[in-house]
């Protein structure tokens, strides 16, 4: 049962440490045993996380929202039109991320509803996105929130050792 005070909103410049917080605390807790820790120190540096989303802020780069509970951000998600050349007309969730300490309790399904919302707004009919294979309990999320597996596989960017994203695509209802 939800209990505290819920408001998503946009992302605006100066919301850049927010969103590097949450992403890098993410990581260190649902990546921890699917990447090493190598790589995982690499990502969840809070300064370098901060500074690629200072740039996409500036840029005016994809959609992004914070949910704060209680006025403290807990979860973040970003989308744009899809990065691969083969995937013109989708939209893709880039990133999801919340805070483990308030896991299980429906916020990742009111963020997922409100992007779900704006990329229908945006007037894209479908969404995809890529986790990793091992990822089991965001698997699951995604499937819940209807998302299928694609079939695509690929080797993840940055992950330094084949670690394997599966696609995954949901057709976005009206």
């Amino acid at each position: 049962m939800m209990d505290k005070a819920v408001s998503i909103r946009r992302v605006k410049a100066g919301d850049e440490n927010s969103l590097a917080y949450v992403q890098t605390e993410s990581w260190k807790e649902a990546f921890r045993e699917i990447v090493s820790a190598d790589i995982l120190s690499q990502c969840t540096e809070i300064e370098r996380a901060a500074e690629m989303y200072k740039m996409l802020l500036a840029e005016n780069k994809g959609n992004g929202y914070i949910l704060e509970l209680d006025g403290r951000p807990h979860c973040i998600a970003w989308w744009d039109a899809a990065r691969e050349e083969n995937m013109r007309g989708f939209a893709e969730l880039i990133c999801i991320h919340s805070l483990r300490d308030n896991w299980h309790k429906g916020y990742g399904k009111m963020m997922m509803e409100r992007v779900l919302d704006d990329v229908r707004r945006a007037g894209y009919s479908k969404l995809m996105l890529w986790v990793f294979d091992s990822n089991v309990r965001a698997i699951r999320f995604y499937e819940a929130n209807g998302f299928a597996a694609s079939g695509k596989k690929a080797a993840c960017p940055g992950c330094g050792r084949g670690d394997v994203y599966q696609g995954n695509v949901r057709q976005a209802s009206a």
